[in-house]
């Protein structure tokens, strides 16, 4: 398996264990707010075939907060 695809399964995975943690009794908000941003802009770009042909990741309904 190519590096590139590697990295951003291991990233993604590392954001969903974050994200059960963060579900957890007792988790440690600091350490989720820290963390999870810092993961998220470490994401690579997806390997190639993950959406398909056209996909415009910008299009679609606005989300509160975003911009």
């Amino acid at each position: 398996m190519c590096e590139h695809i590697e990295d951003f399964h291991r990233t993604v995975l590392m954001l969903g264990a974050l994200a059960l943690y963060a579900d957890t009794p007792g988790a440690d908000d600091l350490f989720i707010d820290t963390i999870g941003p810092s993961l998220a802009a470490s994401l690579p770009e997806p390997p190639p075939g993950m959406f398909p042909p056209g996909y415009d990741p910008t299009y679609g309904p606005e989300y509160p907060g975003g911009s």
